[in-house]
């Protein structure tokens, strides 16, 4: 199987009404846009976070609200995880959801780790685990537009037909968990830089004296602009920042990308400006916001480059 095929690989005919018990652990946007989505669907859906207060919208389309994970993951068909990074994980998945998943649950980790994190994850779950890693935002996967990255057993892939059907029809199929991370790390990458590369065209436009209705004019219909960069367009011209990817996850997520290239024995120096430079931003009072901060800084002096080495 590769990447190349947006098809879904499963029969939806027998399934796409069948409604599954599903436990959803993290409800940051992303989880609580995964959660909403499959209560959407019929789903009989479980949601648990770490911190209370923000489960209330889903509880009340429908959700139940699980105070432990043992709890939440008690007699589901499927667990799900959306969560921040490798620790949050780790802490999660090897230990009470470890200690609580059913024998036959399979176990989906929709989150943005490490290709080494999601190897461990299917070598200690074994066949019942799949990452499934997301290519959107929120409002995508709530609208059901998200790409989702699909890697792990086919036949758990089948079972899990009703759940994905109930996400998406745009499905990428990889044969391993990690595969299915790199391809994840690989799209963050090329939006991360583009999004660098947005702020220093707008940093040279104006620097050059243009104004910023004259640089939306130019850059906005251009044909050189990505359709995925289109959506960040306006935080990164204005620094108005109502978004969700954040600039610390920003660079984790290249530094991930940037692990996979080095453990292949090769070195990637723009990438590395790239997370150098959500750093700087993240350690610059805007770590809660979205990548598009980026910009700002470029709105004072210029940003000193990344060492090549870690």
């Amino acid at each position: 199987m590769t990447g190349g095929d947006r098809r879904p690989e499963f029969d939806t005919t027998a399934t796409q009404e069948a409604a599954m018990d599903i436990a959803v652990l993290g409800m940051g946007r992303m989880g609580r846009a995964l959660a909403g989505r499959l209560v959407e669907g019929g789903h009989r859906v479980t949601v648990w976070n770490r911190s209370a207060g923000k489960a209330g919208e889903i509880v009340s389309a429908g959700a139940r609200q699980a105070q432990t994970i043992a709890e939440a993951v008690d007699r589901v068909d499927v667990v799900v995880t959306m969560l921040a990074d490798d620790a949050a994980i780790r802490a999660v998945a090897f230990g009470e959801l470890r200690s609580s998943i059913g024998a036959q649950t399979i176990y989906v980790d929709c989150s943005t780790v490490s290709r080494r994190l999601s190897g461990e994850l299917a070598e200690v779950f074994s066949a019942r685990f799949l990452a499934m890693p997301v290519v959107g935002g929120p409002a995508a996967v709530r609208a059901g537009q998200a790409t989702f990255l699909v890697g792990g057993d086919a036949g758990v892939v089948d079972r899990m037909g009703p759940v994905i059907s109930s996400l998406t029809d745009n499905v990428r199929r990889y044969d391993t968990a990690p595969l299915a991370v790199t391809a994840k790390l690989a799209t963050n990458l090329l939006l991360l830089s583009e999004v660098v590369a947005l702020a220093e065209s707008f940093a040279v436009g104006r620097s050059g004296g243009l104004r910023d209705d004259q640089l939306r004019e130019l850059l906005g219909t251009s044909p050189l602009m990505a359709p995925g960069l289109k959506n960040r367009f306006e935080g990164v011209l204005t620094g108005s920042q109502d978004g969700w990817w954040t600039t610390v996850l920003g660079a984790k997520d290249a530094g991930l990308a940037l692990d996979i290239a080095r453990d292949a024995g090769l070195e990637l120096p723009a990438a590395a400006v790239v997370r150098h430079l959500y750093d700087t931003a993240a350690s610059s009072g805007l770590g809660g916001a979205d990548i598009a901060a980026v910009t700002e800084l470029y709105r004072g002096p210029a940003p000193t480059t990344a060492p090549q080495g870690r």
